[in-house]
C-alpha cells in the first residue's frame, strides 16, 4: 500500500509542478496552513478524499489522474 501511495504523492508534485504553484501558494488557495502542502507531498500527512478532489479541480485534472496505476 505504501508504494500505490508514493506513486500518488509523486502524481500530485507533478501536477503542482505543472500548473506552475509553489506548496505554500496550493496551501493557501485551498485555505489550509503553508505547511500543508509539504506535509501531504512528504507522506508525514494524509490527503483525504475531498482535499484530492479540491487539488484535481485546482490543477483542472481528473481524480484518477491521481492514481498510479490508471
Amino acid at each position: 500500500m505504501r508504494t500505490y501511495y508514493e506513486g500518488v504523492l509523486s502524481r500530485l508534485i507533478a501536477a503542482r509542478a505543472e500548473y506552475g504553484l509553489t506548496q505554500r501558494e496550493v496551501s493557501l488557495h485551498l485555505g489550509m496552513a503553508h505547511s500543508f502542502m509539504n506535509k501531504c507531498e512528504s507522506g508525514e500527512r494524509a490527503i483525504d478524499v475531498a482535499e484530492l478532489w479540491a487539488l484535481s479541480k485546482l490543477y483542472g485534472k481528473p481524480v484518477n489522474f491521481f492514481a498510479p496505476d490508471r
